[in-house]
């Protein structure tokens, strides 16, 4: 039996990605809420704002309001994308993890944002989801970087942090694209209302830009991956 729900549960997930949202959006995404000390909270206009970005410029239609959904909850199936961020520590127990493999496999997305300080955690919790796999360095060729927005040398740094260059590392499952992390980056800042950290507005808007790239590439399913362009001649962090 608790195959079978799972089996009816993974083959309905896509349709209930947009019968769950409210009112007359077609689409909601979520905030993951984890454990592990980490401020999972942090930035928090970074997605009302970038939600109202793809609205106007995309024509997408996001429900403004995010949800917060912790990591084992059977409501992760609710959502196309789960966006996570943070600045410490983050754990997932086995069954979390378990139940996060579940969704990613069924067609869920997670849009990681290391806000600073998580990278090191971070790397060591997604191994529990996907044990067999490890993250790729994407090329600037990729998919996610040529939607409406042409990013034609990857990522955008948005903050310096460490001052190393930004890193898109991706997760890549039965050849599809199920978690791209932007290190040293730190798009959720950039997506932040302007005066929180006075970035100048063409590095906000470049934030803004690579972040509609991302919801564009999940929730439309615009320009997919080619064949062998997802995990070719990349690089193991």
């Amino acid at each position: 039996m608790k195959r079978l729900l799972l089996f009816l549960t993974l083959s309905f997930l896509t349709l209930s990605f947009k019968s769950e949202s409210t009112g007359s959006y077609t689409y909601q995404i979520a905030r993951m809420k984890y454990r592990g000390g980490g401020n999972w909270y942090v930035s928090p206009t970074s997605l009302p704002n970038l939600v109202s970005f793809c609205n106007k410029n995309l024509g997408m239609n996001i429900n403004p309001q995010e949800a917060t959904v912790e990591p084992g909850s059977p409501e992760v199936f609710n959502y196309p994308l789960i966006h996570i961020s943070g600045n410490g520590n983050i754990t997932f127990s086995g069954d979390e993890a378990e139940n996060l493999r579940n969704y990613l496999i069924g067609g869920g997305f997670l849009e990681v944002n290391d806000s600073y300080g998580m990278d090191s955690a971070f790397k060591k919790e997604i191994k529990k989801v996907f044990p067999e796999l490890s993250l790729v360095e994407l090329p600037f060729t990729h998919p996610i970087y040529h939607q409406k927005y042409d990013f034609p040398n990857g990522l955008p740094k948005i903050h310096q942090h460490d001052g190393k260059r930004p890193v898109g590392w991706g997760l890549i499952y039965n050849g599809r694209l199920v978690c791209f992390y932007n290190y040293d980056a730190d798009l959720g800042d950039g997506w932040e209302d302007q005066d929180v950290y006075n970035d100048p507005p063409e590095l906000h808007e470049k934030a803004l830009e690579m972040g509609a790239n991302i919801l564009q590439y999940v929730m439309l399913g615009q320009m997919p991956a080619r064949a062998g362009s997802d995990g070719d001649n990349n690089k193991k962090p």
